[in-house]
């Protein structure tokens, strides 16, 4: 058969897209890792930068050099909130983001700060594998963003002039949840509730827009709240505020890879849990110990005020999660058999 010349382009342009994808990242710097956080290297500094980068660098390693990734820390590639959407659109490779974020655009991942659900690094963990777990990557897949390493992270409270432990000391305090369904808990506590990213809540602190935070121990530490707080209620040994806070990637962005560099991809990303989950169980204890020495008070929440959060989590969001739609109902209800 002979081609036309607009054939012979036509079918080399073709070729050059589907097996010189790999030489085309590379060109434009291999896969770029966005996230909120600040900046550190390898050995110190947040540690989901260090993860993020820890990923770079063994990817890079295991498909010799064939394919390297870029990590963007402090949203300095793209603002914070943008990412879920821009990785759908395959506008964005990969981010390290709270889930949650995104629970204006896709419910179901309200779930991934849902209060009173998770009440450990152990139940975290177990939704990778159990019913919950895949029901919720059934989501994320069809809307195109896949899971590449599982990170879930204790929180607890930040605040300013008075201690914010039970339900009734939220009465009157203007609090950052940071998810709808944090918030809906706070206002049935008699809380008025701020909404911003985890990255902001310095300058709401500070100006006296917002009396009290909750986020993970590990941003209490990079933000460096501890200037501002005077109160901090420790996720170290129990509390309702458990994130999901995966590294994804866009699917767009993944299923173009060789088979070969989507494996080292999943392996890494599962190896990473090893050392998400150790990091977040330190930062509850460092965070606490970095109040405290900056003069905070600090207070541990015992079993029965969990429950009575759990309790009114349960009649707000909860219930509203569950109302949705069917597959938020049964996320939920595959979340609650590990209770």
């Amino acid at each position: 058969m002979i081609l036309t010349r607009r054939q012979w382009v036509a079918a080399a342009a073709s070729a050059a897209a589907t097996a010189g994808w790999t030489d085309a990242f590379a060109q434009a710097g291999g896969l770029k890792i966005s996230h909120q956080f600040p900046s550190g290297t390898l050995a110190e500094g947040d540690f989901r930068d260090r993860l993020c980068r820890k990923f770079a660098v063994e990817v890079e390693k295991r498909t010799g050099g064939a394919l390297k990734a870029s990590v963007y820390p402090g949203s300095s590639l793209m603002k914070t909130n943008a990412q879920f959407s821009a990785m759908r659109k395959g506008a964005l490779d990969m981010s390290l983001v709270p889930l949650s974020y995104a629970g204006g655009e896709v419910a179901e991942t309200n779930a991934g700060l849902m209060p009173a659900l998770v009440p450990s690094y152990e139940q975290g963990a177990a939704w990778k594998t159990a019913e919950a777990g895949k029901l919720l990557s059934k989501v994320l897949d069809d809307k195109g963003v896949i899971i590449v390493s599982w990170v879930w992270q204790a929180g607890g409270v930040a605040s300013r002039s008075r201690p914010m432990v039970t339900p009734d000391d939220a009465k009157g305090l203007k609090v950052r949840g940071g998810s709808r369904e944090m918030d809906m808990m706070l206002k049935q506590a008699g809380a008025s509730v701020i909404t911003l990213p985890s990255n902001e809540i310095y300058a709401a602190m500070q100006t006296g827009a917002m009396d009290a935070a909750m986020t993970s121990s590990t941003s209490f530490i990079s933000f460096k709240l501890e200037e501002i707080a005077k109160h901090l209620t420790s996720g170290r040994q129990r509390t309702y505020w458990f994130m999901l806070e995966p590294l994804m990637i866009s699917k767009e962005v993944f299923n173009r890879l060789p088979k070969a560099q989507q494996d080292v991809i999943m392996a890494v990303g599962a190896e990473m849990e090893v050392f998400a989950r150790d990091a977040a169980k330190a930062d509850d204890q460092a965070a606490a110990a970095i109040y405290a020495k900056a003069g905070a008070k600090i207070y541990d929440m015992d079993e029965p005020t969990l429950k009575k959060w759990q309790a009114i989590a349960r009649d707000t969001a909860w219930k509203d999660f569950g109302e949705k739609n069917e597959s938020c109902a049964a996320i939920l209800k595959a979340a609650q058999k590990l209770l």
